[in-house]
């Protein structure tokens, strides 16, 4: 059994988290945060947006069963590539869209990807996906693991996760986990 990793940052955590803890392949889905300069970054450090860091998802998958361009594809529904550190009324650096890419295979599929976007005008604003070597990797608190899983009715998760969730959900039935 094979396993691969994908590193993505689309907003909050938790919307990418629950998305793709549903993606028929996915072995598991980490809360994290990569892409800045502190040695142990927390969340408050992050939302502080002094720390560089995004908040992202690692996702380890079975690529015999859901490919990496499959992934992403995802990522590029379940967010807004368009928008400079910014998703809906999250603002920061923290909440820049980006692929953090592992290797030279990964960043070329990434930039077919979004130059296939492009092409065809999806978007009516260019894309603003930063495509970046991934580095350190950080685990986030616990209490981000499986947020939306264990906390649905939340405030955030009813009004901005779930409907991320179901947009996937519905444009996405044939990569639902059974």
């Amino acid at each position: 059994m094979r396993e691969d990793v994908a590193t993505l940052a689309g907003g909050c955590f938790w919307c990418l988290e629950a998305v793709y803890d549903q993606v028929k392949g996915v072995r598991t889905v980490e809360s994290g945060y990569t892409g800045g300069h502190a040695e142990r970054p927390t969340y408050e450090a992050v939302c502080s947006g002094r720390t560089g860091h995004a908040e992202a998802v690692r996702v380890s998958f079975d690529p015999d069963v859901v490919n990496y361009r499959e992934l992403l594809e995802i990522f590029f529904v379940i967010h807004d590539p368009t928008t400079m550190n910014r998703q809906g009324h999250d603002v920061g650096t923290q909440y820049r869209s980006a692929i953090f890419y592992h290797s030279p295979e990964q960043k070329r599929i990434a930039e077919e990807v979004i130059t296939s976007l492009t092409r065809d005008h999806v978007y009516s604003n260019p894309i603003v996906t930063e495509l970046v070597a991934a580095d350190t990797w950080h685990e986030a608190e616990p209490y981000h693991q499986e947020y939306f899983a264990r906390n649905p009715f939340q405030g955030y998760c009813t009004a901005v996760v779930g409907p991320k969730v179901a947009k996937f959900r519905k444009l996405f039935t044939s990569r639902l986990k059974s």
